[in-house]
């Protein structure tokens, strides 16, 4: 077998040249993430659910016309996606007060915002992805006013399908990020939803059972879901078999 071509390799995933121009091999990895306190480490069977769990949500946008990168599943730990120039900034989407904002405006954890809050971190781990503006993401040449307006679009369509998905299931979806790259189709360039959507880049709370009080007679409190990867794809019905359990997610800034 010819050896693949290595195009890029982050903490969670690798990309090779793919067979067709235009197109790249994306390689799910079994690491953990540097982006929690403390540092989570390789965990075994993470890559093939994130996979399959990115699947899942990929098709389902493409599915409801939200165009992604995802074109198919080539086996257990790789995926065939369209080629995009990534905008360096993730947009993130909050619908409870978690992380970050809670941190920054006081908001106790879990309060629901009264809107779906967008906002954008620029994508740079030695600067820690820092909180921007529109102004900054303008001034700065990483995406003009149409693009920020169509990738808030994006987000959102992106929100109302996955809160519809994760509350069927049981699950509160607290916030996320999504990446948003560019493709060129002739002379046309458009936005697509890219890089992956799994509990690496989401924030999600167990929400089965609240209605039943404990033995104090106190209604339980929504809180993360325990062994994430593994309880979400079950809960999906997108379990591979002969893959062990995981640990917690990433969780969003």
């Amino acid at each position: 077998m010819a050896r693949r071509k290595k195009v890029y390799e982050g903490k969670a995933k690798i990309l090779y040249e793919g067979p067709e121009p235009g197109t790249l091999i994306q390689y799910f990895k079994d690491d953990g993430s540097t982006s929690v306190t403390p540092p989570q480490a390789a965990v075994e069977g993470k890559g093939v659910l994130n996979n399959r769990l990115s699947e899942f949500f990929m098709a389902g946008l493409n599915a409801i016309g939200v165009p992604t990168h995802f074109i198919r599943r080539i086996n257990m730990r790789e995926q065939l996606v369209r080629m995009a120039e990534i905008i360096p900034v993730e947009v993130v989407v909050r619908n409870f007060a978690a992380g970050g904002i809670t941190e920054r405006l006081g908001i106790p954890e879990g309060t629901p915002l009264p809107r779906p809050i967008v906002e954008y971190y620029y994508k740079d781990d030695k600067l820690g992805n820092p909180l921007v503006a529109e102004e900054h993401i303008i001034a700065f040449g990483w995406a003009n006013q149409q693009d920020l307006d169509d990738m808030v679009a994006l987000a959102l369509r992106v929100n109302d399908f996955l809160s519809g998905v994760m509350m069927g299931v049981g699950i509160r979806l607290v916030d996320f990020r999504i990446e948003v790259g560019r493709i060129w189709e002739g002379d046309f360039m458009r936005l697509i939803v890219a890089d992956e959507i799994s509990p690496d880049s989401c924030r999600l709370w167990d929400m089965r059972g609240l209605e039943a009080p404990d033995r104090e007679g106190l209604v339980r409190e929504p809180g993360p879901l325990a062994d994430v990867y593994t309880e979400l794809a079950r809960r999906l019905g997108v379990l591979p078999s002969n893959v062990t359990h995981t640990t917690k997610p990433t969780l969003i800034n």
